[in-house]
């Protein structure tokens, strides 16, 4: 019988409160949020905030934990925005979407950094359940620019390795989620598909957690499906929402890891989907693949749930977990 694991994405809103004491900060500018540097009332807000979500999350029934990453206002390029190697340009579109985030420069060696591991390290203080998120290293890549490497190939080898380090220095987790939106958004070429796959290796080889590469906003090529099945990992994640036929072909043509994650809530979307709704998605799945069954099926959003007031937000979270508990009770 599969295993129905609830989780998310990470990289939550912000609890409203946390909003305003922030804005509230004398002195408070967005370049301290981020730096890596904050004084101690800017990190009293963010430590009591990731209590607060580690609770929402637990007290939602959610099996896995993420730390929240509510200091991540570049969102998936913030582990390179706060290093030292690294300099934050122009305001640059996050994906097609109305959210922007600033434009990561490297101009030195992407050396170990640590900013991730000491968040993770606060989170592991809440939860015996920790999961962590990093993005992936083709995306990180692709969100960002280079002035030092020099090369394609090389800038990505070196932010594959510069967020193995990076892994490498996590506390125990459970489960590790590498998100990949630019696997859909940005496909890699000839080439290059089969280079993302070494460099998801290289970072899912610097730990022991069980490694879910997440892809999302589409469904993936299917030559970049194919090789993404070359990389050791644990699971590869689907976005159901946006293109559930996409995604079915690809698992039929291709097959795909022994576990899956399934993006089956918008991230995006402020209606909320019932916990049935949510399963009967799982039951489809499951039901139109080729594939009698898999070890576990990471229910999830689909996206990351950042661009959601709040209060849906947390909707979302338990009917994720209700949907788990659903399985179970018809299993």
């Amino acid at each position: 019988m599969t295993e129905r694991v609830a989780t998310t994405p990470g990289i939550f809103p912000l609890p409203d409160w946390a909003k305003d004491d922030l804005s509230d900060v004398k002195g408070h500018q967005k370049d301290d949020l981020i730096s890596g540097d904050e004084g101690p009332e800017l990190a009293g807000i963010y430590d009591k905030a990731r209590a607060e979500v580690a609770g929402v999350q637990q007290d939602a029934g959610l099996d896995r934990v993420v730390e929240g990453q509510l200091r991540w206002d570049d969102m998936l390029a913030h582990p390179l925005a706060v290093h030292d190697s690294v300099e934050t340009r122009g305001i640059v579109r996050y994906y097609d979407n109305n959210n922007f985030y600033r434009d990561p420069v490297v101009v030195d060696e992407l050396t170990f950094d640590g900013d991730v591991a000491s968040e993770l390290e606060a989170a592991a203080e809440l939860t015996d359940d920790l999961q962590a998120v990093l993005p992936g290293p083709y995306s990180l890549a692709d969100l960002a620019t280079d002035e030092f490497y020099g090369d394609d190939e090389e800038f990505l080898a070196g932010v594959a390795e510069f967020l193995a380090g990076e892994a490498g220095a996590f506390p125990d987790v459970e489960t590790l989620f590498l998100l990949e939106p630019s696997l859909v958004e940005n496909p890699p070429v000839d080439g290059e598909d089969a280079r993302a796959s070494e460099a998801i290796d290289a970072v899912a080889d610097a730990t022991d957690a069980e490694v879910v590469v997440h892809t999302y906003w589409g469904s993936l090529d299917e030559k970049v499906h194919a090789h993404l099945l070359d990389a050791d990992v644990d699971a590869v994640g689907y976005d159901l929402v946006t293109d559930h036929e996409g995604t079915l072909h690809n698992v039929n043509e291709y097959g795909t890891k022994d576990s899956v994650a399934l993006g089956l809530a918008d991230g995006q979307n402020t209606l909320v989907e019932s916990p049935e709704t949510i399963a009967e998605r799982v039951e489809w799945f499951e039901e139109n693949t080729h594939v009698n069954e898999f070890d576990t099926a990471y229910l999830t959003t689909n996206t990351e749930p950042f661009y959601l007031p709040y209060n849906k937000f947390e909707a979302k979270l338990a009917a994720l977990a209700e949907a788990a508990r659903v399985q179970e009770v018809k299993a």
